[in-house]
């Protein structure tokens, strides 16, 4: 084996070993979506949130005819800013929180039974991103 294949092995041993450890630690964020102001990031392991430069109430209706059309709405609450829908099996709750007239902070948190869902809230939340054009 030539040197430079034993540095690029090691290399990748202790890349692996570094995801691990991240992976595994419940403080890695992972980038979701494309755009800097529409992408969003996981929080938790069932937990993906990011802000959205758009008024309350469309990001409000996008969430509303989202969710309805994923699964089935369990409890809606437009004054808190609260859905909670069952969709792919897992729970959801998606939280819409206004900061400025035109900055909104979307939360969607999934959990099948006691897991984590964090396919789910991803699929949930890049579709209310999609359903706003962004």
């Amino acid at each position: 084996m030539r040197q430079s294949e034993k540095y690029q092995r090691a290399a990748g041993m202790i890349l692996g070993v570094f995801l691990i450890v991240l992976a595994f630690s419940g403080c890695v964020y992972f980038i979701v979506g494309s755009a800097g102001a529409v992408g969003g990031y996981a929080i938790s392991s069932d937990t993906v949130q990011g802000n959205i430069q758009r008024e309350y109430g469309e990001v409000w209706d996008a969430t509303a005819s989202v969710v309805n059309i994923m699964g089935k709405l369990v409890k809606e609450n437009e004054d808190d800013g609260q859905l909670e829908a069952i969709i792919s099996n897992a729970r959801v709750k998606v939280i819409v929180t206004q900061f400025t007239p035109k900055l909104v902070r979307l939360t969607v948190k999934a959990r099948k039974v006691f897991f984590p869902s964090p396919a789910t809230a991803q699929d949930v939340y890049m579709k209310i991103i999609s359903q706003l054009g962004s």
